[in-house]
């Protein structure tokens, strides 16, 4: 069971970056994924969540309007598109699994079955 979360960097405010999360088949076919954030002295807090046969994508609303979700179900990798990001995206952001379908007061507690090790963003202003 492994998740490697990969694409950070830094980038300028209001410029882009996509984040990737390869997983182990097993792994990706876990019904729920997300992807975290924490940033120096705060806690891990949630930015997106995707389930299977959802059509839903959720956001925290921080994020919303800037940040995309989505899976590759054929490359087994979940993704974050970052657009217009902010200096206080500066975060290591972490791609997680739950095996079972999360209900929607679930998806935003950092309780998953499987974690990434992280992938530092840092955005210059």
């Amino acid at each position: 069971v492994q998740l490697q979360a990969s694409g950070g960097g830094l980038v300028q405010a209001g410029g882009s970056l996509r984040l990737s999360c390869a997983a182990s088949a097993l792994t990706f076919s876990a019904n729920t994924m997300a992807w975290f954030r924490q940033a120096p002295g705060k806690e891990r807090e949630f930015v997106a969540a995707i389930r299977r046969s959802d059509p839903n994508r959720y956001y925290a609303d921080s994020v919303k309007g800037r940040f995309t979700i989505s899976r590759d179900n054929g490359k087994n990798t979940l993704y974050l598109q970052m657009n217009s990001v902010k200096p206080e995206d500066t975060a290591v952001y972490y791609c997680a699994a739950n095996i079972n379908r999360l209900v929607l007061s679930g998806l935003t507690t950092p309780r998953y079955d499987y974690w990434g090790q992280g992938t530092q963003v840092t955005v210059s202003s």
